[in-house]
């Protein structure tokens, strides 16, 4: 079955169930326990805690750990309820968790980098912890005898991480933008290739394995696709938030991917549709229509006696045009512009009514998302994150500065989510309608 969303706005709003609070300062990953009414949480305030669902229907620490310095990542693995915990110092510290959630063991410490960690993930199929720094460095380390296996070195802070457990293939995305694809090995590893794509900092990926999918979202506000199994170098290009995207997650059921935002946005892409690839820009001294010169065509300018004029692109056939030549916005979701974009006056004219139907719906939040994860099994979704303007509202009580949200995401397959701070939400109705593939 695939969920095929319906045009027509999406207005309803999520039903609260409960609040999860008490950190002191900003949360940076959250966590929901599979076959559990919990969620695991670390901060900036040193703690790693363990929140239960009690009979009350709240959300109380059934463990409440401090640890040396501030927690920053987190990687946990249910089946050994195995925790493993990136911290400020560069450390990475393991836990084990009892089976009734009530109490956390020490295991090891990673001596892992000499500074931040920014992400990390446990493969239980070769016992490795991998992770990367802000010593601009990938790391990969045994978890039997904690040695380390191997370090890989960038030109810029490593920001986020993606492994693939089969072949051991790790995605690093950094802060000049671009993700690195490694083979890792024991006491080695090769560089397969680098992707370039995005104009800003890589904030998030997401690696599906099935259909060998790369998704990143970066601080150009912008999501990829990178088409890794197809090897022909195909990406597709989403762009509907106006913040920077800071978590994502593809749903392999329904083919969709959920995105959020700095600003509280989420984006559900349609991903079971025909899309195009954005074109490239191209370059040109004149305008491509009218044939006008640029500011920087000096000699132009000076045979026809004119103005030199400031040079756009049109979204749709990627043409170096004049102002003039390309007054008109429109969006084009197909190629992935859930947003009027700019396009020149012959496109425009080519593209119709139908073309302009959205392929993704968006919701506003109330808070900065940092982190999310998802349990599409159980319809749950719980982001965190830390929102600032928030600090000096009292409406719930009492003054807090960091927040924890959840929320369902699907119902049955699919069900589109909001996202309000510091919240757990219940369904809500959504028109969605399901048909056969």
């Amino acid at each position: 079955m695939a969920a095929e969303i319906h045009s027509r706005p999406q207005t309803a709003r999520p039903i609260l169930l409960n609040k999860i609070e008490g950190h002191s300062d900003a949360v940076n990953a959250a966590v929901l326990i599979p076959k559990e009414d919990g969620v695991i949480t670390v901060s900036e305030d040193r703690t790693i805690r363990v929140w239960l669902k009690r009979d009350s229907g709240q959300y109380w620490p059934s463990i409440y750990h401090t640890v040396s310095s501030p927690c920053s990542c987190m990687s946990y693995h249910h089946d050994s309820r195995r925790i493993f915990i990136g911290q400020d110092n560069g450390a990475v510290v393991e836990f084990l968790i009892s089976e009734d959630f009530n109490k956390m063991n020490h295991v090891k410490t990673y001596p892992a980098h000499q500074n931040r960690v920014s992400d990390m993930v446990f493969s239980l199929e070769s016992e490795w912890v991998v992770s990367t720094g802000h010593d601009k460095s990938v790391s990969w380390m045994c978890t039997q005898s904690g040695s380390m296996l191997g370090r890989h070195y960038f030109t810029a802070w490593a920001s986020c991480l993606q492994y693939d457990h089969d072949t051991q293939h790790a995605f690093v995305g950094d802060y000049s933008g671009q993700i690195t694809l490694l083979k890792l090995e024991k006491q080695t590893y090769s560089t397969i290739t680098t992707l370039k794509g995005h104009e800003g900092s890589i904030a998030t990926l997401w690696w599906d394995p099935v259909q060998r999918l790369l998704f990143s979202g970066a601080s150009d506000h912008s999501v990829i696709m990178w088409d890794i199994g197809g090897r022909k170098g195909r990406t597709l290009l989403l762009q509907g938030h106006h913040e920077r995207v800071q978590a994502i997650r593809y749903l392999q059921l329904t083919r969709q991917l959920v995105s959020c935002s700095a600003d509280g946005g989420m984006a559900v892409w349609n991903m079971d549709t025909q899309r195009e690839e954005a074109p490239q820009w191209l370059d040109s001294d004149s305008c491509q229509k009218c044939e006008q010169p640029f500011f920087w065509n000096i000699k132009q300018m000076w045979d026809t006696k004119t103005m030199g004029l400031r040079q756009h692109h049109c979204r749709k056939c990627g043409n170096a045009v004049c102002g003039k030549c390309s007054s008109k916005r429109t969006t084009f979701p197909i190629m992935g512009f859930e947003f009027p974009v700019r396009v020149c006056d012959a496109c425009f004219d080519t593209i119709k009514e139908e073309d302009r139907t959205p392929l993704a719906t968006f919701h506003e939040g109330k808070h900065n998302i940092a982190h999310m994860d998802m349990d599409p099994s159980r319809g749950l979704m719980v982001t965190c994150g830390s929102d600032r303007i928030v600090k000096s509202v009292t409406s719930y009580g009492y003054n807090y500065k960091d927040k924890i949200c959840l929320f369902p995401a699907l119902a049955q397959h699919f069900a589109m989510v909001s996202l309000l701070p510091v919240a757990i939400y219940a369904k809500y109705n959504v028109s969605f309608t399901l048909a056969s593939d």
